[in-house]
């Protein structure tokens, strides 16, 4: 049987290396990409059956990046492979259309399960927010999607953090302080009388920030 086809997408070499080598075996490696535009570019070059790709994925997010896919070609299998431990995120990846969402931290053999899944046409999720997943998805949609509320940087700064960037990830990519993102952030929370981290990462997926 023919092996898979797969493109790997992620910003940071080294894990992208190790994806490659954790496939290899069972899958036909056919592009890596580092950033989102060279990932669409790529997509449409090598038509791959599946694309293992990371939530944060600069400049555009995540589901930005499932749904361009998508609309290049519905066929193609989209596994994500992500540090953020999310059922909302991971909701909102199935919505836009992944078939599969792992962790970073996840067994190797875990990856290859969910490579295989997709191809089968099956859905995957890591069983460590499956059932929370469920839930989420179950959850009828917010009426205001659009956290017209937040200011256009906060709006940014709240993207990047959902994505798992952390503050000073956060300021280096916005040429900004930490400081000024941290004083963004907590401006956010009181605004939204959000709690804790979770809490403001919850909203940014329900809202469509990320």
């Amino acid at each position: 049987m023919n092996k898979p086809r797969v493109v790997i997408a992620d910003d940071h070499r080294l894990v992208a290396a190790g994806l490659e080598r954790l496939l290899a075996s069972e899958c036909e490696i056919v592009a890596t990409a580092y950033d989102s535009a060279a990932l669409l570019q790529e997509v449409q070059r090598v038509h791959p059956d599946i694309v293992v790709l990371d939530m944060s994925l600069p400049p555009l997010n995540g589901l930005d990046v499932i749904r361009e896919i998508r609309q290049m070609d519905p066929e193609i299998r989209i596994v994500i492979v992500t540090m953020w431990e999310n059922p909302d995120l991971a909701a909102q990846a199935f919505r836009a259309g992944a078939s599969a969402y792992v962790l970073k931290h996840c067994a190797a053999s875990e990856l290859l399960e969910a490579v295989q899944r997709a191809m089968d046409g099956k859905a995957y999720v890591t069983p460590l927010i499956a059932g929370e997943m469920v839930h989420s998805l179950a959850k009828p949609q917010p009426e205001d999607e659009t956290g017209d509320n937040l200011t256009a940087r906060q709006r940014e700064i709240l993207r990047l953090l959902a994505e798992g960037k952390s503050m000073k990830e956060v300021a280096a990519a916005l040429k900004l302080t930490s400081r000024t993102v941290a004083f963004h952030k907590y401006r956010m929370m009181h605004l939204l009388n959000i709690k804790t981290n979770a809490e403001l990462v919850r909203f940014a997926v329900a809202r469509k920030i990320v």
